[in-house]
């Protein structure tokens, strides 16, 4: 019975902290965002541009497809026959940011 104890406890504390990794991931996107002034052209909660708003992006979009948007924009407008203008620009943003980007706008869904 113990040993299902501490193997419980251990569970919860790898969900734990992942789930706190996962949350620091999402306010380090929102920095992401702001500093990348991704608002000029998108908004969030009413901030920003309306004609991009992103308020349920995480219902929309997979995470990797999130990712494909920031990595690949150009891509992604062909794949997706995208026409809004002027078309999405291309990011060069380290691995560590893009992760926390995509963690802030997937968790962006609608309630």
């Amino acid at each position: 019975m113990s040993r299902l104890w501490v193997l419980g406890l251990a569970a919860v504390l790898v969900l734990a902290s992942n789930g706190t990794a996962f949350g620091q991931d999402r306010a380090k996107g929102e920095q992401v965002y702001a500093a990348q002034k991704c608002s000029i052209c998108h908004a969030i909660a009413g901030k920003g541009n309306s004609k991009g708003a992103l308020d349920d992006v995480g219902s929309r979009l997979s995470p990797d497809e999130i990712r494909q948007w920031i990595a690949d924009a150009k891509g992604m407008t062909a794949k997706t026959k995208a026409t809004r203008k002027p078309e999405m620009r291309v990011y060069s943003l380290p691995k560590e940011e893009v992760d926390s980007l995509v963690a802030y706008l997937s968790a962006l869904k609608k309630k």
